[in-house]
C-alpha cells in the first residue's frame, strides 16, 4: 500500500517535489500539475515521478455537473472532461468528482439528489464525461457521499451496472458514507462489505477519521486520523490484500503538525495489521 497526503510547502520542479514526497515517507502522491501547464512540464512531473516510484493516485474534478445552473452544469462537465484527459495523460490511478447536487450547494444535501431522474442524470453525465475523453490507463470515479449517490456499496454497483463503461471505476472514503450511529459503531463490518463488493473497481481511496457526540440529534464530525473511531486495521488490511499498490490519501489537514500525526497514526495501524507501506 501507498500512503499520500498534502506536502504544505512550495515547490518549483520535479526535483524539489519529489524530494518533499520521499522526506514524507510517501509512496503516492495528489496530481501536481494542471491542464494550464505546458507540455514540457507535464512531461517532466510524470518522468520524475516514474523514476522515483510515485504513484499519482487522482486528479480531481471537483465541480456540480447535476446543477439546476444550465451554464455551471455544463461548465462542470466540461472541466470533468478536461482532468479526465489529464489523468489518461499523466497516468493518475483516476479522476475524482462527486456526482453532483441539485440543490444550490454543489456538495449538499437537496430533497430530489436520491431520486430515480437523478440516478439516470448520473448516469448520462458519467457516460459523457467518459465518451469524450475514451481513457485506456485511468478510470473516472464517484467519491461516495452521505446525501447523494453513490452512498452506499449497492448503489455504487447499481450505478457500475447502469452507466455500462470499463472507465467508471470507485473511489472510496469511508468517512464520508458513515452516516448513522449504526454505520459507526460497526463500521469495520460495513468497511469489509464495502471492499468485497467493490473490491476490482476501487482505484484510490481517502484517510480521514469520524466521531459521534451524544448531542441530539446525531451529530458526526470529520477528525483528524486517531482521534475517532475509524477502523483503520480492518481498512488498511483489507485494502492493501486488493492491491499493493493502493494508494491511501490523507486529506482536509490544516497544517504541516497535523498531517504528521496523521501519518504516524496511519503508519502505527498499519504495522497492526501487518501492513507494508511503500517508502514508510
Amino acid at each position: 500500500m501507498r500512503l499520500g497526503g498534502p506536502l504544505f510547502t512550495s515547490y518549483s520542479d520535479p526535483e524539489q517535489w519529489i524530494k518533499e514526497l520521499k522526506n514524507l515517507g510517501y509512496g503516492a502522491a495528489y496530481c501536481p500539475v494542471t491542464v494550464d501547464d505546458e507540455d514540457v512540464v507535464i512531461e517532466d512531473y510524470v518522468k520524475a515521478a516514474y523514476s522515483a516510484d510515485i504513484v499519482i493516485a487522482e486528479v480531481g474534478a471537483w465541480s456540480n455537473p447535476l446543477s439546476a445552473d444550465e451554464t455551471e452544469r455544463r461548465a462542470a462537465i466540461k472541466k470533468c472532461q478536461e482532468q479526465l484527459a489529464l489523468a489518461e495523460r499523466i497516468g493518475a490511478r483516476c479522476c475524482v468528482n462527486i456526482s453532483g447536487s441539485r440543490g444550490e450547494q454543489w456538495d449538499g444535501p437537496h430533497p430530489d439528489n436520491f431520486t430515480p431522474e437523478t440516478f439516470d442524470m448520473i448516469v448520462d453525465t458519467v457516460r459523457e464525461i467518459i465518451d469524450a475523453v475514451k481513457p485506456t490507463r485511468t478510470f473516472y470515479t464517484l467519491e461516495p457521499m452521505p446525501w447523494m449517490y453513490p452512498d452506499s456499496a449497492d448503489s455504487y454497483l447499481d450505478l457500475i451496472k447502469a452507466i455500462d463503461r470499463k472507465s467508471f471505476a470507485v473511489h472510496f472514503d469511508p468517512v464520508n458514507l458513515i452516516c448513522s450511529p449504526q454505520r459507526y459503531f460497526n463500521n469495520g463490518a460495513f468497511i469489509r462489505d464495502f471492499i468485497d463488493k467493490l473490491g476490482p473497481y476501487i482505484k484510490s481511496c481517502h484517510a480521514k477519521d469520524i466521531i459521534l457526540s451524544g448531542q441530539l440529534t446525531t451529530h458526526l464530525d470529520e477528525v483528524l486520523p486517531g482521534c475517532g473511531n475509524l477502523d483503520y486495521v480492518t481498512l488498511l488490511g483489507h485494502l492493501d490484500a486488493l492491491d499493493a499498490d493502493m494508494p491511501l490519501m490523507i486529506e482536509h489537514l490544516s497544517s504541516e503538525q497535523e498531517r504528521d500525526m496523521a501519518a504516524a497514526y496511519i503508519r502505527s495501524k498499519a504495522r497492526e495489521a501487518g501492513v507494508e507501506l511503500k517508502f514508510q
